[in-house]
């Protein structure tokens, strides 16, 4: 069962028909098909206009956008319309509308405007998914489904009555017994011993800090929650158009859903990515994100959503200069994309979008934005061919959705400066600057094809992912305050690192969080890497260490913490217990040792990735570039044969075919967008 194909790839954007009268459809599809559009996105925010009142449908105007788009070679990306309930659902069933912490209501009139355990509301999306399903299953515009739009954007969580009777039923699965339940949260502290799941509520405003426990375990729930929104829908699509792949498209690196979970549940990821023009160091923290959606599933992913130029809504909203739109969108691609799609396709008129620029802007054909469009659009045929090509990446970030909500309840912690995100980004940003290639994995997942492996931090850590850990086998990097406490948020018996004191070879004695304005300096020692007494810098966090079987590889120079370990190692497994300013340094010597290397020679604000035979070089800087090839090639974006050194002008790019690489070079998996396997379950790596 294979999806169905469009060839190449994929370029277009969200279409909203439903805000035009209808003489501008025509103009639409007809300048979609001058800039080289093959997918559209339609009936995103359509409930209301395809079921004005209840059980009476107005499909007249969809079906005429579904027959224009396949006459013109455009495939529709059909949005279920469940993104928003319209008026006459929230108004009849006031229940349906999310409860915020201190117990307000919100009202309609903006989107998202639904509790994701109201059974009314779920019940409305799958009548209204089938619908849409048994109208449009033979239509043959219709690739691909895309349930509901950015999961918790706005509703990652709701408060109200019916939450609570969920959250109760999601805990007694997860705990059996109200003894279980107390046992893991630990309620014999402040008195919160309860003897009836009745008595539990979701963690409301309340006159102190809240249960740490309880939070993580309502953080599990929302996401859950939401998940069996989009698996209801799904299961509908499935039943009736078994064919059609289906999607929801992510936020890059959100912190409220486990995208490993949802991953596993959808058959195409894809990503909304909204890279700040107005900061020269946005395409680092994007590049971040693409390389999370293309090892979600190890296969190629598609960009759903990004910008033309501005968007609307941060607080300055900066346009993209001449050649970023182009050069943004290359970026996803050669991180594993396979297609750059925008919202959206023509700029509104009104709403709070008006102002969030499109492939076709306000000033039509006659504006910059258009000229860009053509260009792409043109780009996007010359690459054809790297469609479905794979990623090999020798080095792999561990990111643990569940740790990651432990590692940041509020109120509870040493310090509340560690942000898992910031944690990634120090390390993803020297490998990012050398051109080396980075999966990301869950803890417990696939590492096979890995010769480094880091953990940034792994709060919660249990003695399987310890173990996990302990089987890789090649070079183990481990970040500070990392195995404090189990999946229930409970200290290890003997503290940090709980499980992985043995692979360390290093305890935890105390945990020395720095104050602001303090710097902690940190001397290594002169074979871990740059000059003899290389001194390098901690701003937020330390610790306190017991060397019990590992190599000093570092120690901390003045200060109370003065003479004692900073940085470890035993085997092959280093161990930081500061946060550095610069990881340089230790990254760079164990790369070395595992004889990791670049896929490019490439100066500062060049951008260098490899898929396959592709050898992508991105200058995002504003000036010219300069780098020495170390193979031939054919350029596909301008047809030249290049070899030795080139020069790359400023926010442009190079997208050289090489000579193929040797057969099975490239771990990871070869499936492509169009012709992946929609039924293959997920390995462990993908859950």
């Amino acid at each position: 069962m294979g999806l169905t194909r469009v060839p190449g790839l994929l370029f277009g954007g969200d279409y909203n028909p439903e805000q035009w009268p209808e003489h501008v459809w025509d103009e639409d599809v007809r300048l979609m098909a001058e800039a080289g559009v093959n997918m559209a996105t339609v009936a995103v925010f359509s409930w209301s206009r395809l079921e004005p009142r209840r059980g009476e449908y107005e499909f007249g105007w969809l079906d005429r956008i579904m027959d224009l788009l396949h006459e013109h070679g455009v495939a529709a990306d059909l949005a279920t319309a469940t993104a928003t309930p319209p008026p006459w659902l929230v108004r009849e069933h006031p229940g349906v509308l999310p409860v915020d912490a201190a117990g307000t209501r919100l009202d309609f009139g903006s989107r998202q405007s639904y509790c994701p355990s109201s059974p009314v509301f779920r019940e409305a999306t799958v009548r209204l998914a089938r619908v849409m399903a048994e109208r449009y299953r033979e239509h043959p515009a219709l690739a691909m489904w895309h349930i509901s739009n950015e999961y918790a954007d706005h509703t990652l969580e709701c408060f109200c009555e019916e939450s609570a009777r969920h959250f109760r039923r999601w805990l007694s699965a997860r705990h059996g017994s109200i003894d279980g339940l107390n046992a893991a949260w630990g309620t014999s502290c402040w008195g919160q011993h309860y003897t009836s799941y009745d008595q539990v509520n979701p963690p409301r405003k309340a006159p102190g800090p809240v249960n740490p426990a309880q939070v993580l375990d309502w953080r599990r729930f929302c996401s859950d929650a939401l998940l069996e929104c989009f698996e209801l829908e799904k299961a509908v699509l499935r039943e009736v158009t078994p064919d059609i792949p289906v999607t929801t498209n992510f936020m890059s690196i959100l912190h409220g859903l486990d995208y490993w979970k949802w991953a596993a549940a959808e058959d195409v990821v894809s990503d909304d990515a909204y890279p700040d023009p107005a900061d020269p160091a946005s395409h680092v923290a994007v590049a971040l994100s693409y390389d999370l959606m293309r090892s979600l599933k190890r296969r190629p992913w598609l960009l759903l959503e990004q910008a033309g130029g501005a968007v609307s809504w941060r607080e300055v909203n900066a346009p993209k200069p001449p050649g970023m739109m182009r050069l943004h969108s290359l970026q996803a691609l050669a991180h594993g994309a396979d297609g750059a799609m925008f919202f959206q396709w023509r700029q509104a008129k009104y709403g709070p979008e008006k102002f969030h620029s499109a492939l076709l802007p306000h000033g039509g054909t006659a504006s910059r934005g258009w000229r860009d469009t053509l260009r792409l659009g043109a780009d996007l045929k010359r690459l054809a061919e790297i469609a479905g090509s794979a990623t090999r990446a020798e080095v792999a970030l561990v990111l643990d959705w569940e740790s990651w909500w432990g590692l940041e309840a509020p109120e509870s912690m040493p310090s509340n400066r560690l942000k898992l995100k910031a944690l990634l980004q120090a390390w993803y940003e020297p490998l990012h600057a050398t051109g080396v290639a980075v999966d990301l994995v869950p803890a417990g997942g696939d590492l096979s094809g890995h010769r480094v492996v880091i953990v940034p931090n792994l709060y919660m850590c249990t003695g399987e992912q310890a173990g996990w850990l302990a089987d890789f086998g090649g070079h183990l990097i481990v970040g500070p305050f990392s195995g404090v406490t189990d999946p229930d948020d409970q200290v290890h018996d003997g503290g940090a690192p709980g499980p992985l004191r043995g692979l360390l070879g290093v305890a935890v004695d105390e945990f020395w969080p720095l104050p602001d304005g303090l710097v902690q300096r940190v001397r290594l020692a002169p074979a871990t890497g740059g000059e003899p007494g290389h001194v390098l810098s901690a701003r937020t966090w330390t610790e306190w260490l017991r060397v019990e079987d590992a190599e000093v590889l570092a120690r901390y120079e003045g200060g109370d913490l003065d003479g004692q370990a900073a940085i470890t190692r035993r085997g092959t497994v280093t161990y930081l217990g500061c946060l550095l300013d610069d990881v340089t340094p230790v990254l760079s010597e164990v790369l070395a040792r595992a004889g990791v290397e670049p896929v490019a020679d490439v100066p500062e604000g060049v951008e260098a990735t490899r898929r396959g035979r592709y050898l992508f070089l991105l200058n995002h800087a504003t000036s010219p570039a300069k780098v020495n090839l170390r193979e031939p090639g054919k350029d596909l974006l301008t047809g030249r044969d290049l070899s030795g050194p080139i020069e790359i002008p400023a926010r442009d790019a190079v997208v050289l075919r090489t000579d193929p690489q040797p057969t099975g070079a490239q771990p990871g998996g070869t499936g492509t967008l169009t012709d992946a396997d929609t039924d293959v379950p997920p390995t462990e790596g993908e859950r």
